[in-house]
C-alpha cells in the first residue's frame, strides 16, 4: 500500500513542496531565496512537522505557479505537474 500522506496544509500537501522543489532542480536554499522563507522553516513543512501561516503556504504555492508547477489535488489524486515552457 502507499505510504501515509502528511495532512494537507491549506490545499497545499506537505510532499508536494519537496516534489514541486524536485521537478524545478532546486535545492531547499533555493526555494528560501524564491520565497523570503527560512530553509528550516521548509524542511519542518516538507516533513509535516511545522503547522505554517496559510499565507505562508500561499506565497510559496505562488512561487511555485511562477515557474510553472501545477499543485494536484483531486479525489483519487495528490502530485505536482510541470507546465511545458
Amino acid at each position: 500500500m502507499f505510504g501515509l500522506c502528511p495532512k494537507p496544509l491549506h490545499g497545499v500537501h506537505t510532499r508536494q513542496i519537496k516534489a514541486a522543489r524536485d521537478l524545478l532542480y532546486w535545492t531547499q536554499k533555493d526555494l528560501t531565496v524564491k520565497s523570503n522563507f527560512s530553509t528550516g522553516g521548509i524542511n519542518r513543512l516538507e516533513k509535516g512537522a511545522s503547522d505554517s501561516k496559510s499565507s505562508t503556504l500561499r506565497l510559496i504555492q505562488q512561487v511555485f505557479e511562477q515557474e510553472g508547477i501545477v499543485l494536484i489535488d483531486e479525489e483519487n489524486f495528490e502530485g505536482v505537474k510541470l507546465r511545458k515552457k
